[in-house]
């Protein structure tokens, strides 16, 4: 906090992110760095243990999809502790994302904007990588539409299904994204018929992989119920709660500075009630024995508890790891055991 963060806080958000990506790709490459950073950060503790699906979590805390979209640092962040890593988005076809610049950092709310556009390499390209990485973590893989809106009707199932059945070679469970904002079309699958057809595309029930469905922070309760009875028709395993927000309330940060970020998901502490309220609502509609990955707003103990509380089983972080470093898991999981 004192010197790395003042640092990389200096350098534009996205600038900042490549540089960790590149620090990390170098630690999971090597068997010194990796131990280094296990010793530093590492904290285990059979407490701390969950099994969901048949998979054995070592603690309840994982990183969210969108930090490594490549699946280059899953080593890496199982020395930094992390009880499971979701890789992605993934899309069917290679994308650079939006122009530049894209990803906005909001200090005064401990918050991130992004338009970042699902930049990834590729289904194809991230799957044949990751057949050659074996964590002793669960790995999820997250999977979304590929940013292009002249996919769409019958493209846009064939695409999702593309990426569902590649990753199905290397994924302890699949994500399915339904509500990203970043798409320069701006349409999620969060309409009713369109995850119907979704759901009946990929057929979830048709194999042993979890299949999991996350839901956007900005879904109403009406909305919500509507979209868990059709997920629970189609045999879906799990979920996860939430994805970003549009919408920009009760933010300290100035109207000036938001007007000249414009569009993007809103991540970060400024959605940690509306994240935290969205769970319960979706605890109340599916039984307790359904698996909710808690996610939005994650920053310290407190607000790690609370998720839990509110019926989450699993947590993510990635705004929070952002502005609190990567002690920030490890103050987590010993707070949760205490």
């Amino acid at each position: 906090k004192s010197i790395l963060k003042p640092y990389l806080f200096k350098k534009d958000a996205e600038e900042a992110h490549e540089l960790a990506i590149n620090t990390g790709a170098y630690v999971a490459e090597s068997d010194l760095f990796r131990d280094l950073t296990s010793l530093i950060y590492g904290y285990n503790h059979p407490g701390l243990k969950k099994e969901f699906w048949g998979l054995e979590f070592p603690n309840p805390v994982g990183l969210a999809a969108g930090f490594d979209k490549n699946g280059v640092l899953v080593p890496a962040m199982e020395a930094l502790g992390f009880g499971f890593v979701e890789v992605g988005s993934i899309t069917a076809e290679p994308s650079k994302g939006n122009p530049k610049p894209r990803a906005f950092r909001l200090p005064e709310d401990e918050s991130l904007i992004n338009r970042m556009g699902l930049n990834n390499e590729g289904a194809e390209a991230i799957v044949n990588r990751l057949k050659h990485v074996i964590p002793s973590i669960p790995l999820g893989i997250n999977i979304a539409k590929t940013h292009s809106p002249s996919i769409n009707g019958e493209k846009a199932l064939e695409d999702y299904l593309y990426s569902y059945n590649l990753a199905l070679d290397v994924a302890d469970y699949i994500t399915v994204n339904i509500s990203c904002p970043n798409t320069k079309d701006g349409k999620t699958f969060e309409d009713p018929t369109s995850l119907k057809e979704l759901l009946q595309t990929l057929n979830p029930q048709a194999n042993s992989t979890p299949t999991l469905i996350k839901f956007s922070v900005d879904t109403t309760y009406e909305q919500l119920s509507s979209l868990i009875a059709i997920c629970e028709e189609h045999g879906i395993d799990g979920y996860v709660a939430t994805n970003t927000s549009s919408q920009r309330d009760d933010l300290s940060s100035s109207q000036e500075h938001l007007a000249s970020i414009g569009n993007g998901g809103l991540s970060g502490k400024a959605i940690e009630k509306k994240s935290t309220q969205v769970i319960k609502w979706l605890r109340s509609d599916i039984t307790a024995d359904k698996p909710i990955i808690g996610v939005g707003g994650i920053h310290d103990v407190a607000s790690a508890k609370s998720k839990l509380d509110a019926g989450a089983d699993l947590l993510q972080i990635y705004t929070g790891m952002v502005y609190e470093g990567p002690g920030l898991i490890k103050k987590i999981k010993k707070g949760l055991l205490h």
